[in-house]
């Protein structure tokens, strides 16, 4: 028989619109399906314990799909496939393109130990609409504004491919495989994550029902319903898309058909700008590899932030502020693992402008809180908000979250849903003079 291939699976956890799975079954050959828990590689950017959660019940969704052929391994990847690779006799081995900077350099590492064993290897782009290094300034520099980097970069490239269709009756390679379980990836007792995972279902096929869902019933009213935390004109697709339980392919496609059909193209156009904000984030990242760790605005390197009140600290992480949206959007994560991006913006605000909490503080809560945490769109994120960023709000921009809930959150349906008795709560600053202080103490970043 041929010589089997190998599908190394990362952050494409699913079997349709998959380049890396579609070529390899193309091959004709047995294939054996992979996925490594590479946690020494990633140091400390290594999952949270939110999105080991989501993990574990994705990979186990996948394996479903592969008849539970899914080979789940755990070390480093550059130890574990060529090794892999020999002891089956693979001659070639398909894997999707990743972006952070720790997979780039092993990446490249495996690759030239790979090719020097005489295996070939193929990478996709599996994960993003556009290449990063295919949306560039005229000059060849990378964009570091968003509008431009959407309306003359992306707009201005090929359009996004179309979606694959999964592989039809792949022939698959049996290996004594490891479940997911040996993978250690769900929390000891107690399981906080049984109450978060109430909210959501897990896979592919329930990213695909989102979808539809959105598209069909959510897509029109989405540029203006998408700020309001208690109106359901969002996608919540942010944890299927990181995982790759669905490509944005897929998401930019079906929702060109639904929103022409509804005669929603603005909102169309918004949910499309939306997708190109996760592309731009990656593209910051690609571009600068120190983004989650070094601001991009030289100015703020030396900028005396707050050292955090472990008390203080602590009420912010649990929605216990005394501000009652800033209390719900955390209550929510919380409670969910998942925030609503106004909402998102509103806490991120009150943590490094009310308590001039450096933006690494929140950066990394929400890396280990959130079930979409994407190193790319966190880092971007943060930065965006502290005012540090690419495209940054300008330091003197700090949302009052009295005003605020106000304004997004007027019959306080969203506040009283997750933080009813925040009210009740003294608040543990007076935002106020915190504002005047920060303004003060951003002066010499002007």
């Amino acid at each position: 028989m041929p010589a089997p291939v190998i599908c190394w699976f990362r952050q494409d956890l699913r079997l349709s619109d998959n380049p890396a799975w579609t070529a390899a079954c193309k091959t004709k050959s047995r294939v054996i399906p992979v996925y490594i828990l590479d946690d020494e590689n990633a140091g400390p950017w290594k999952m949270g314990a939110t999105s080991r959660v989501w993990l574990h019940h994705s990979l186990t969704a996948l394996d479903k799909s592969l008849a539970g052929n899914l080979l789940l391994l755990k070390g480093r990847a550059e130890d574990i496939l060529p090794k892999l690779a020999k002891d089956h006799g693979a001659s070639k081995i398909f894997w999707n393109r990743c972006y952070e900077p720790w997979r780039i350099a092993r990446d490249s590492r495996l690759k030239d130990t790979l090719t020097d064993q005489g295996i070939k290897c193929e990478s996709f782009n599996g994960s993003l609409l556009w290449e990063p290094w295919d949306i560039k300034k005229q000059d060849g520099t990378p964009y570091r504004v968003f509008t431009p980097f959407f309306r003359k970069g992306c707009l201005s490239a090929n359009p996004p491919r179309a979606p694959l269709p999964a592989p039809q009756n792949p022939v698959l390679f049996p290996t004594n495989k490891t479940t997911s379980e040996k993978l250690n990836l769900l929390p000891t007792k107690p399981r906080w994550d049984t109450p978060m995972l109430s909210h959501w279902t897990v896979g592919e096929a329930a990213a695909q029902i989102r979808l539809k869902e959105f598209i069909e019933h959510r897509l029109k009213g989405y540029k203006d319903g998408r700020n309001y935390p208690a109106r359901n004109n969002i996608s919540r697709l942010s944890p299927h898309l990181h995982f790759g339980e669905i490509s944005p392919n897929q998401a930019w496609h079906a929702s060109i058909e639904s929103g022409i059909k509804n005669h929603a193209e603005n909102d169309l156009d918004c949910f499309h700008s939306e997708l190109a904000w996760r592309e731009f984030s990656h593209s910051l990242l690609y571009y600068n590899p120190a983004l989650p760790e070094e601001p991009l605005n030289k100015k703020f390197t030396s900028f005396d932030w707050n050292t955090p009140d472990p008390d203080l600290l602590e009420k912010w992480q649990k929605g216990q502020t005394g501000f009652p949206i800033v209390d719900a959007g955390m209550r929510e994560l919380w409670q969910t693992g998942y925030m609503h991006n106004r909402v998102r913006m509103i806490v991120a605000s009150f943590l490094v402008k009310d308590l001039r909490y450096h933006w690494r503080v929140g950066e990394d809560w929400f890396w280990d809180t959130l079930f979409d945490a994407d190193l790319a769109n966190n880092a971007a994120s943060w930065q965006w908000v502290a005012g540090c960023g690419a495209d940054a709000a300008p330091y003197f921009r700090i949302f009052n979250p009295t005003t605020q809930g106000d304004k997004f959150d007027p019959q306080q349906e969203y506040i009283n849903k997750w933080a009813p008795d925040s009210h009740q709560i003294k608040p543990i600053l007076d935002h106020a003079k915190a504002r005047d202080a920060a303004l003060e103490a951003f002066k010499v970043i002007k």
